[in-house]
């Protein structure tokens, strides 16, 4: 190829991709190596977006079947059409690829179809489907190549009773009973979604608790809250094998993480939701010699540069949350970073969002984090149930919780459990980029009534006292 591009990226999910669009708009010559037939990556094909297809989906089968005749509506029990929901799904996940589609031709970027490897620094071989290889001149490379489902030893994985979160997004009926192995958010979100249409959820963790790293007291409400809504939990426990019987259902051998006796659970779906890892196969990274931490991740400067000049790493490849926003923020901050101005990821405000029934949303610190760290704090918390919007909308399950420096009141965390908490978080998020005080949010008018008055009720109780409780 006689082209010399100043930016190749591997990946075009939303680091990849986002990347792509702001170099092209400070005027690089771009090209996008992607080996699937459609742009977005995991998130925009067979994560983010369209579990969350699903779970909007099937939270309005919840609230028609058991939510509407206290609002004075009356009608007949609703009926699942699953194939029709994963028409909304496949339609959902059409219309953000194409998006993306359509702005890589906008911004002039070139997508190279196949598999990226790096033979030298400034050198990519992209190897298609069919056809010959191709190798790419560059001036400078972005490895962005996302993460993938981890695995258990021992269990194998059809993604047909033994899934991992692209399976759990294409199961042709609902299961009669769903093992979900792991209680962090992707286990939660799809075990939700499956539970809303009818299966029986039973979640085995391996920790004592549910979402590791969030706030302990959110994790331990919620874990009531889906417990309400027909979850089971089996926690500090692991999953010891899977044996597939001729039926086609399973049984699932559970023991304790530290030993004791073994029982077995029956099931029809099994979800491995352990986590991810990076994805790093196929890039030649120990060919030219790209260094990688204990954990598989690709090891970066402060400025995503790998051990090797020329060569940047970003996104869910790295140390960091595996957030698509994270990597989304990395891919405009190595760009511009490229181009010669100060890219910068504030990793101290980075929201995180868990997308059920009632939503999670957290940024910054956990309470559990400032208690180890020695940090001198104070809590502010307002729930719901106080709150006038949320009683009109039979939505009083749950609370703000705003945690601030004693001495300074500047907010270092918060958590938010209800209705639409993704949403709320970003005043938060603002106001803590801005190193911004309790007292500034309390100060801050809030339209009445909204569920966001309860964000400044806990910024108020952090003070003089919050005014509606």
């Amino acid at each position: 190829m006689a082209d010399v591009f100043d930016l190749t990226i591997i990946g075009s999910g939303p680091g990849g991709y986002v990347a792509a669009i702001r170099a092209a708009q400070l005027g690089m010559k771009v090209a996008v190596v992607e080996k699937w037939s459609t742009l977005g990556g995991t998130c925009l094909n067979i994560g983010c977006i369209p579990s969350k297809a699903l779970l909007h989906a099937s939270e309005m089968f919840e609230e028609a079947g058991h939510g509407f005749k206290a609002l004075g509506i009356d009608i007949p029990a609703p009926v699942l059409n699953l194939p029709q929901m994963m028409t909304h799904k496949t339609e959902t996940v059409a219309a953000n690829v194409g998006g993306v589609d359509y702005l890589f031709k906008k911004n002039k970027i070139t997508t190279l179809r196949g598999i990226g490897t790096i033979t030298a620094p400034g050198k990519v071989l992209v190897t298609p489907q069919s056809g010959a290889a191709t190798e790419v001149e560059t001036k400078n490379i972005v490895i962005a190549t996302g993460s993938v489902s981890a695995g258990l030893p021992g269990i194998e994985i059809d993604e047909k009773t033994v899934v991992t979160s692209t399976g759990a997004l294409l199961l042709e009926k609902v299961p009669g009973k769903l093992l979900v192995i792991g209680a962090g958010v992707i286990g939660l979100e799809l075990g939700s979604v499956w539970a809303r249409l009818g299966a029986q959820v039973t979640v085995v963790e391996y920790l004592d608790r549910i979402l590791p790293g969030m706030d302990s007291e959110v994790a331990r409400q919620f874990q009531r809250m889906l417990q309400k809504q027909g979850m089971e939990f089996k926690l500090s426990s692991k999953v010891a094998g899977i044996d597939k019987q001729d039926d086609g259902s399973l049984k699932v051998r559970v023991e304790p993480a530290k030993g004791g006796d073994m029982e077995m659970l029956d099931a029809d779906v099994a979800l491995v939701a352990i986590g991810r890892k990076p994805f790093t196969e196929g890039l030649g990274l120990d060919i030219v010699g790209v260094a990688l931490d204990e954990r598989g991740r690709v090891r970066v400067d402060q400025h995503y540069k790998t051990s090797v000049d020329g060569i940047y790493a970003i996104g869910d490849v790295i140390a960091g949350p595996m957030l698509a926003h994270k990597a989304e923020d990395e891919g405009i901050a190595v760009a511009e970073i490229l181009n010669g101005q100060a890219g910068h990821v504030n990793y101290a405000a980075i929201p995180a969002v868990v997308y059920t029934n009632p939503e999670i949303a957290s940024v910054g610190k956990t309470e559990d984090e400032l208690k180890a760290e020695g940090i001198d704090y104070k809590i502010g918390k307002f729930p719901f149930t106080a709150n006038g919007r949320a009683k009109a909308m039979l939505a009083t399950q749950g609370f703000v919780k705003i945690l601030a420096d004693v001495e300074t009141d500047r907010v270092l965390g918060a958590h938010i459990v209800g209705k639409n908490a993704g949403e709320m978080i970003h005043e938060l998020v603002v106001l803590m980029e801005f190193s911004g005080a309790a007292e500034d949010l309390a100060r801050s008018t809030h339209a009445h009534p909204t569920l966001s008055e309860a964000v400044r009720e806990a910024a108020l109780s952090l003070g003089d006292g919050a005014i509606h409780i």
